[in-house]
C-alpha cells in the first residue's frame, strides 16, 4: 500500500528511521501477532472467542438447547486454539461487563469470534439480545433490558484479521402475537450507542441461524441443526472461512427439509482464512502475499467461488481477481482481474474500487488512466475505506499524480485514516503531532494515536518506539507511559525514558506475554 511516503512532511529524525525500512515508513499490516514463539509455531496466531448460551429466562418463555449449544461451539473453538470464554445465564450487567473485557482483550487478537444462542428480537431496526434477568413485557421495553447488536460488532471490531459474530437467536419470538416471529436485521442507524460500524476494509461478517424474517430450530436432539453445522465445518482442514459459512448454510438446509436457512451479513476482508488444516500458514503472510494465496485454494473451492461470483458474490469476485493478479501462477491474467474488480466496485464495495485505482493508476492489465484511478480513490475513500484515504493523503501533501498541492488537505485524509484505524496512518499522523505540524493537536494527542497504533499489532511501530524512542518528544514519551499505566501496562516512572520496564509495557500493550 503507499501509506509509506512520509518523506517530504518528516523531520530530519523521522526520515532517518524510515530509511532504516527500506522505503521511508515501510509500515505495512502484519496481519498477525508475532511474539517469541512465532519461529517455533508455524501457525501462531492469538485466537480469542467469547461463548454465551441462555436458557433460563426470569419473564421470557426458557429455551432447551441453547447452554448445550454454546458449550458445543465453546469445545469445537477450543480444538481451533481458540482462548474461549465462556458464560451461561448471564444477567444485563454481567453481560455487558463481559463485553467490555472481551473488547479490550479482542483488540490484541488477530481473530475474534461471539457466539450467542438465546433470544433475540428486532425492534424499530434494530437487534437485541435478552439477558437472562431480563424483566421486558412487550418489545418497547427491550432495548433498555438487552444487549443490543452493535454492542457485540463493538466488541470483535478492533481484532486484528477476523472479526465473526454468530447468532443462533432466531427462535420463537417471545412478544410475537398472533403467530409473529422473531425478526432479525442489520438495517441499522450508525450511530446507535455511539458505536460505528465496523470499517468496510476490516471486514466484519454476521452469521444468523435463519434469514431476516424467519425463525430458527432448536432441534430434535441435544444441539440445534445451525450449532452442529458451525461445529462440523468450522473443523474442515483447509476450508477458506468464506466458504465454510455458505457450507454451513447448504448443511442446515438439508438437515431441515430446506425449512431453515442461515444467512450471512456484512463482509470480510479480501484477504482468505483458514481455520484448521495445512493452509493455516497463510494466515501469518503479509497482506500483498495473503491476497495473492487465493490461487493456493483447493481446486473444488475455486470452482465454488467461481460459482459464487457468477452470481455477484462480492468477496469472490476480489477472490478470483487476486488469484489473476498473482504474476507467478499460470492463470495471471490482468485484464480479467480489471474486469472481476470492476464488477465489484459496480456493486459499491470499496476495496475493489481501491485495487481497481492502482491498477489503472499503474497501467496493469488495462490503459494506464490517471483521471479514472483518482476517481476511484475517491470513490473508494468517500466509503471510509482507510487506505484509499491514506494515499490521497499522500497526494495531496506531495502533489503526486497531478494532484494540486495542498496539505491543508493532506491534513485532513491523514487524520480521518488515523481514526479509522489505520495503523501507518496512525503512527505517521501521531509523527505530524508531535513535529506540531497539526493545528490543534497537542502531544497527548500523539501519544493516543501511538498507543492505538500500538495495539493493531504493527510490528514496525514496536520496533520503532523500542529503539528509536527519541524520535518524538519527550512530552510525546510522557504521556505515551501514562496510557501504558491506565490499561496496567506499565508501572513505573512518568519520566520519558523507555527504558527495561517501558519496553516491556510497550510489548504487553501490543500483545506480547512474558
Amino acid at each position: 500500500m503507499r501509506g509509506t511516503k512520509l518523506q517530504p512532511v518528516r523531520s530530519q529524525r523521522l526520515f532517518a528511521a524510515w530509511l532504516t525500512l527500506l522505503v521511508l515508513c515501510i509500515l505495512q499490516l502484519p496481519g498477525a501477532v508475532r511474539g517469541t514463539a512465532a519461529e517455533s509455531e508455524p501457525f501462531n496466531e492469538k485466537r480469542l472467542a467469547l461463548v454465551v448460551g441462555i436458557s433460563d429466562y426470569l419473564t421470557v418463555p426458557d429455551l432447551e438447547n441453547t447452554v448445550r449449544d454454546g458449550a458445543l461451539i465453546a469445545d469445537t473453538l477450543r480444538s481451533l486454539r481458540f482462548d474461549v470464554i465462556e458464560e451461561y445465564n448471564l444477567g444485563l450487567n454481567g453481560f455487558r461487563a463481559l463485553l467490555d473485557r472481551f473488547e479490550f482483550e479482542a483488540e490484541t487478537a488477530d481473530v475474534a469470534i461471539v457466539y450467542f444462542a438465546g433470544h433475540g428480537v428486532e425492534v424499530g431496526g434494530q437487534n437485541f439480545l435478552i439477558p437472562a434477568d431480563s424483566t421486558a413485557a412487550s418489545r418497547k421495553e427491550v432495548a433498555q433490558t438487552s444487549v443490543s447488536l452493535q454492542d457485540i460488532l463493538g466488541a470483535v471490531d478492533k481484532a486484528r484479521q477476523l472479526r465473526i459474530v454468530i447468532l443462533d437467536s432466531c427462535r420463537n419470538d417471545p412478544f410475537a402475537r398472533d403467530g409473529n416471529l422473531e425478526i432479525v436485521t442489520l438495517d441499522q442507524p450508525a450511530t446507535v450507542n455511539g458505536l460505528a460500524p465496523p470499517s468496510p476494509e476490516r471486514g466484519t461478517l454476521v452469521a444468523f441461524a435463519a434469514k431476516d424474517g424467519a425463525t430458527a430450530l432448536d432441534g430434535d436432539g441435544r444441539n440445534s441443526p445451525f450449532a452442529l453445522a458451525i461445529s462440523e465445518t468450522l473443523k474442515s482442514s483447509d476450508l477458506e472461512i468464506g466458504l465454510a459459512f455458505r457450507q454451513v448454510r447448504d448443511t442446515v438446509l438439508k438437515a431441515t427439509n430446506n425449512f431453515q436457512e442461515p444467512h450471512t451479513y456484512g463482509s470480510l476482508s479480501g484477504e482468505p482464512y483458514f481455520l484448521a488444516g495445512r493452509k493455516q500458514a497463510i494466515n501469518t503472510l503479509e497482506a500483498k502475499e495473503r491476497k495473492n494465496a487465493w490461487s493456493e485454494l483447493e481446486v473444488d473451492q475455486e470452482k465454488q467461488l467461481a460459482v459464487l461470483a457468477g452470481k455477484g458474490d462480492i468477496r469472490a469476485l476480489k477472490g478470483l481477481a487476486y488469484m489473476r493478479l498473482n504474476p507467478n501462477e499460470e492463470r495471471y491474467d490482468p485484464a480479467a482481474a480489471v474486469a472481476l474488480l470492476q464488477k465489484a466496485a459496480d456493486e459499491g464495495d470499496p476495496e475493489a474500487m481501491f485495487e481497481l485505482a492502482r491498477l489503472y493508476e499503474q497501467g496493469i492489465g488495462v490503459d494506464q488512466d490517471i483521471e479514472r484511478a483518482l476517481k476511484l480513490f475517491h470513490l473508494s475513500a468517500d466509503k471510509d475505506f482507510a487506505d484509499a484515504i491514506n494515499d490521497l493523503g499522500f497526494l495531496h501533501f506531495q502533489g503526486g499524480l497531478g494532484v494540486p498541492r495542498d496539505p491543508n488537505k493532506a491534513m485532513a485524509y491523514f487524520a480521518r485514516a488515523a481514526d479509522l484505524r489505520h495503523p501507518e496512518a496512525m503512527f505517521n499522523f501521531a509523527a505530524l503531532i508531535d513535529d506540531g505540524t497539526v493545528e490543534g493537536r497537542d502531544l497527548d494527542d500523539a501519544a493516543a494515536y501511538l498507543y492505538q497504533s500500538l495495539r493493531t499489532g504493527n510490528e514496525q511501530v514496536l520496533d520503532l518506539l523500542s529503539e528509536r524512542p527519541t524520535m518524538f518528544k519527550q512530552g510525546t514519551r510522557r504521556a505515551l507511559q501514562k496510557k501504558l499505566t491506565e490499561r496496567a501496562f506499565y508501572d513505573g516512572a512518568i519520566d520519558g525514558q523507555f527504558g527495561p520496564q517501558t519496553q516491556r509495557g510497550l510489548r504487553r500493550a501490543y500483545g506480547i506475554s512474558e
